[in-house]
């Protein structure tokens, strides 16, 4: 998790295995897996791999607007999160080759930054970013960093520019829960089967012991945002998690969704969730990951797959990796490396993916450095599935 954090690459087969994946009920702890067991480590044919935006933690999120410009939106500054920054927009127009600066969606107040965000288009295509960050003070230790206070509520912009100029609604999405933090955006900005936007969002008890993950509405084009239902509360099936926080979700049409959440405890795998009613109501449906495999970004491929991306924290494999289904989310198939050298920095992760016209697979991702570039930033890495795999 980013910082509530302290308020808390090869070639290989990609195999999709039947049905490894419980569908229904809930989950226990004593429960087991109901994701595929790997027996080997398959990793992806990589194609190209660049160090894109140099000296900044990142934690890219990753749209596509209609003229099929690609906007990672991330956080600018090379600190997780202890260091006074903002949010920026960086465009490619040749599928992640080369980054451009485009704007500043969230400029800082003074002592501040805008770290979290969700991001996405709006209906008529505008570029639309929800942020939220910390309130800082001086670092009480004896570097240069900044110690965190307590989190922003989230700020609304919108551009009509491909990201250039901003509006900003500075109150424009729902204030704290009684007993939380401000709510804590993370993903993509997804349309509703009911024509309205939705957004996802997490909060911190004050005495951190629960994480409880929302999901928000927007009937006006993403301008304003109303709480529409709770994903994980840390009751029921999610009580021995301690509820999930960053969690990634994926629309399949007439109302069903699923959603790949980040526990708060319990290790800090992911677990799936599932709504039949266009996100009104909300069941933990299975596991997805293994412990330390988190946080998720889900996206759909050219043959009607789904594809889930995650950060890998194991040591010695720390990278990003994938898996996809063949069913709409309901069964995962067998874990697919992407990359696997993030270890030297070890804070990594945070992946969004897309594919592109030419069916390859374009992934951003965020690293502290590697062996050869020992520095925040953000990395792009172009793969593809094998041939076997294209249908």
């Amino acid at each position: 998790m980013k910082t509530i954090k302290g308020i808390g690459l090869g070639l290989g087969i990609f195999i999709f295995i039947g049905m490894v994946m419980k569908t229904a009920g809930t989950v226990r702890q004593d429960q087991p897996d109901a994701r595929h067991v790997d027996l080997k480590m398959n990793k992806a044919q990589i194609l190209e791999r660049f160090i894109s935006i140099d000296n900044v933690c990142a934690w890219p999120n990753l749209t596509t607007l209609p003229d099929g410009t690609r906007i990672a939106t991330i956080f600018n500054h090379p600190s997780h999160a202890r260091m006074e920054g903002e949010v920026a927009c960086y465009a490619s127009t040749d599928d992640g080759k080369f980054w451009e600066l485009k704007g500043k969606p969230t400029p800082n107040d003074p002592q501040t930054n805008r770290m979290n965000v969700a991001a996405g288009a709006t209906s008529n295509g505008d570029m639309l970013v929800v942020a939220s960050g910390w309130s800082l003070k001086p670092g009480s230790g004896q570097t240069d960093l900044m110690d965190l206070v307590a989190v922003l509520r989230p700020w609304v912009s919108i551009s009509k520019d491909g990201g250039k100029s901003w509006d900003i609604n500075k109150s424009g999405f729902p204030e704290a829960q009684p007993g939380m933090t401000e709510f804590i955006p993370f993903g993509d900005v997804l349309p509703a089967a009911d024509g309205s936007l939705r957004v996802l969002a997490y909060a911190q008890s004050l005495d951190k012991e629960v994480n409880k993950v929302s999901m928000f509405k927007s009937e006006d084009d993403g301008k304003s945002w109303q709480w529409l239902s709770f994903i994980s509360d840390a009751e029921g099936p999610s009580e021995f998690t301690g509820g999930h926080n960053e969690t990634a979700f994926y629309h399949n049409g007439n109302g069903h969704w699923v959603a790949a959440a980040r526990r708060w405890r319990a290790g800090q795998a992911m677990d799936l969730f599932e709504s039949e009613d266009d996100g009104k109501s909300w069941t933990m449906t299975g596991n997805l990951t293994d412990d330390s495999q988190h946080p998720g970004h889900i996206t759909s491929l050219e043959d009607g797959r789904l594809l889930l991306t995650y950060g890998n924290r194991k040591v010695g494999q720390r990278g990003v990796a994938v898996r996809a289904s063949l069913d709409k989310g309901k069964t995962w198939g067998e874990e697919l490396i992407i990359i696997d050298d993030l270890d030297f920095g070890q804070d990594c992760g945070y992946p969004t993916s897309v594919q592109l016209d030419n069916g390859n697979i374009m992934t951003l991702y965020y690293s502290r450095g590697i062996p050869t570039h020992q520095r925040y930033h953000m990395g792009t890495v172009i793969w593809k599935l094998p041939l076997s795999q294209v249908r």
